[in-house]
């Protein structure tokens, strides 16, 4: 690092628990964001701060009046600009030094598994549960470690899924791909906008902590949180033996 990065970073570096080593690490991670949207804006604007030194953003939509309510990433100046091209202004603005990795489509299929195979590590900060189950699959095929979070209405969840550690479950085993749910969107069901921050900045601490070696992560954690209450709730997550999806764990 340079007297710059010592400088801007220092914060970080006086913790134990990162000190020099960990903020190399830090700067030398590549983290995927899967969705430039309401959890994607905090949890990017967040690792581009903490000096992860490179973020690829996947997201194929553009920026609406009705995302500035909680998409906080972006401005009404942007409004019709790709949301990836906006991030990436918004992420360079607080830190020039990273690289930025703007991919304007619907990663999916061999593109999805070669995008997950260049990363460090995976945040999923998509709306549905085709494409969650689609990056799993390409996580636990990859070996690489996937930060997952949710959030509608008033109700959000964040966990963290490591294909690393063999105990560790999948997206899969607690929402398994058989099992119909009902799909439900911000634009029909609304959400509350500080809700995304919350989980999308929680994502971002995982990912850090993941890369840089900080134990213990939510692997094997559900965390719920009632943002009418403020209440949060644990659920306990154990690997499912007959998983298909985690047939797909390196060995």
């Amino acid at each position: 690092m340079n007297d710059q990065q010592l400088l801007r970073y220092s914060r970080h570096i006086l913790l134990d628990e990162i000190g020099i080593e960990g903020q190399e690490k830090l700067l030398a991670a590549r983290a995927l964001v899967i969705g430039a949207g309401g959890l994607g804006s905090p949890a990017a604007l967040y690792l581009a701060s903490a000096g992860i030194g490179h973020i690829m953003l996947v997201d194929d939509d553009i920026v609406d009046l009705t995302n500035l309510q909680r998409q906080i990433a972006h401005t009404t100046a942007r409004i019709g600009m790709p949301k990836v091209a906006s991030a990436r202004i918004a992420l360079h603005e607080l830190n020039p030094d990273i690289t930025v990795t703007t991919l304007q489509e619907r990663a999916e299929g061999e593109r999805l598994l070669a995008l997950v195979r260049s990363a460090t590590v995976v945040l999923d900060c998509t709306d549905n549960f085709a494409t969650r189950h689609a990056i799993n699959r390409a996580c636990f095929t990859a070996g690489v470690p996937l930060v997952s979070g949710a959030a509608i209405r008033f109700d959000a969840q964040v966990s963290v899924f490591d294909p690393r550690n063999a105990a560790s479950p999948c997206y899969a085993c607690l929402f398994p791909e058989t099992q119909q749910f009902e799909e439900v969107a911000c634009s029909t069901m609304g959400v509350f906008a500080p809700l995304v921050g919350i989980i999308g900045a929680m994502q971002a601490a995982e990912a850090l902590k993941l890369v840089a070696g900080i134990k213990p992560s939510l692997a094997g954690r559900l965390l719920m949180l009632d943002g009418r209450s403020m209440e949060w709730t644990e659920l306990k997550v154990a690997r499912q033996a007959a998983c298909p999806a985690c047939h797909a764990r390196p060995h």
